[in-house]
């Protein structure tokens, strides 16, 4: 899919921390094709928006209640905060490019996402992220009720259970989403 008009269009490039990523095997090929996808936008004038997941020390964002959360607090507890949201310095934000920080699972929650979106007239996004099941999969459905118009770029993102991928890409994300690879976006 081509973009049609680039003046509503956002490329979102979610959680692509260094320190996330040493969690994935086999990371470079899906790192290469985001980076093909951000030399498009860049190219298109299409803005290129980064979302990290990141906490304040201390944590006070982590609930006990957030089962998900909760269960990594003691591991994020000894993590420099501003080291952990460090992003792959292959694909790091250009001058001017807006990174925004969020607070859990989707990258609208937590977050000034939408305020950012709406101020720029953005209506149709373009996901990359890892984990699949976490970032990609509730963006994907927080977009969706937010009615914006969603392309996920399916070889620009990665999870650890490949069969769990796999699974989104072909019989969830289809059903609010144009689900498609970078080389198929860039035509």
């Amino acid at each position: 899919m081509a973009v049609a008009e680039n003046t509503n269009t956002a490329l979102l490039i979610m959680e692509m921390q260094v320190a996330l990523l040493q969690n994935l095997p086999n990371a470079q090929p899906m790192l290469d094709n985001v980076a093909h996808a951000i030399a498009y936008a860049r190219k298109k004038g299409i803005p290129v928006i980064y979302v990290v997941v990141g906490f304040r020390s201390g944590l006070p964002e982590i609930s006990i209640y957030n089962k998900s959360f909760a269960a990594s607090k003691e591991r994020f507890s000894s993590v420099n905060p501003e080291d952990f949201v460090k992003i792959e310095p292959s694909i790091a934000p250009a001058s001017g490019e807006i990174t925004i920080t969020k607070r859990r699972f989707s990258a609208f929650t937590g977050s000034d996402l939408e305020v950012i979106l709406r101020a720029n007239g953005i209506q149709q996004l373009v996901l990359s992220g890892i984990i699949t099941s976490g970032v990609v999969l509730s963006t994907v459905r927080e977009a969706a009720d937010k009615d914006y118009s969603i392309t996920v770029l399916a070889d620009c993102c990665a999870d650890r259970d490949n069969e769990v991928h796999e699974m989104l890409m072909h019989k969830i994300f289809p059903r609010q989403a144009e689900v498609i690879n970078v080389a198929d976006w860039v035509k």
